[in-house]
């Protein structure tokens, strides 16, 4: 009997790991795809059976087709989630040629590089494809890089979205905010109140948790998103939707 199959890159962190425990409720299997490999058999061997973990550099397009073979043995791939990515640089100033070139090609080569080793599995199974990108994408927070590239992977998934929709393959993306990980933990530990601090900037009133990135996953991916392809997602407690400091201070203008 064939087994449904969900990869997620970048499974070893926080997210990655809150994703995979998500898609472990209506897959099969999945593999844990990460450069770290020792991270991602620790990651497996804590969420329990049907986790596999797989060595991968997402920004090697060998890697990647070593990785698309290892998913054609493990069963029918039906979810792909891009969510390997980091941030380099933190302002222009600070960018070089060659960390430009790094964040691109982790932020938003890599996701390419994966679909492209994967697509034919996906249209065999009328798969799915969920690119975990950025609110940096869609608005300006630093990171300029990084951000380039998550609006890149945005019109990667709509681009996914358009050309495969009439081959069975939708595409959609979940753009972050915050997110409480284990570097914002290290953060609190030197300044105790900067989840208070954050939470000024957000609607909600706080920042989310893997968990919440997770949920929007496992949704975009399964058959309640049926009809929704090509968009994105942001999971961000709001941070786009106004400032609420900002939004207070208007109030009180007396001809705002």
């Amino acid at each position: 009997m064939s087994k449904r199959l969900a990869i997620v890159t970048g499974a070893a962190g926080d997210i990655g790991r809150a994703i995979v425990g998500r898609l472990l409720r209506d897959h099969d299997r999945v593999i844990l795809a990460d450069r770290d490999l020792t991270a991602a058999e620790a990651a497996a061997a804590d969420l329990g059976p049907g986790c596999r973990a797989v060595q991968v550099d997402v920004t090697d397009p060998g890697s990647c087709a070593a990785l698309a073979g290892a998913a054609r043995e493990a069963g029918d791939l039906a979810t792909l989630v891009n969510n390997a990515g980091a941030a380099l640089s933190p302002s222009l100033r600070a960018t070089s040629a060659e960390t430009w070139q790094a964040d691109r090609a982790l932020n938003l080569d890599a996701a390419y590089y994966v679909f492209a080793a994967v697509a034919d599995q996906l249209e065999a199974n009328r798969g799915s494809v969920v690119n975990i990108v950025s609110v940096n994408g869609i608005s300006v927070f630093g990171n300029p890089a990084y951000s380039a590239a998550k609006a890149g992977m945005i019109h990667l998934t709509r681009q996914i979205a358009v050309e495969y929709g009439r081959r069975g393959v939708r595409a959609n993306a979940v753009a972050p905010g915050t997110v409480r990980t284990q570097a914002w933990q290290a953060r609190a530990e030197v300044n105790p109140s900067v989840f208070d601090e954050a939470a000024e900037h957000y609607a909600l009133g706080r920042i989310a948790r893997p968990e919440d990135i997770a949920e929007a996953v496992g949704f975009l991916a399964s058959p309640l998103a049926a009809a929704i392809t090509g968009v994105t997602l942001p999971v961000d407690c709001g941070l786009t939707a106004g400032i609420p400091a900002l939004a207070r201070t208007f109030a009180q203008c007396d001809d705002f």
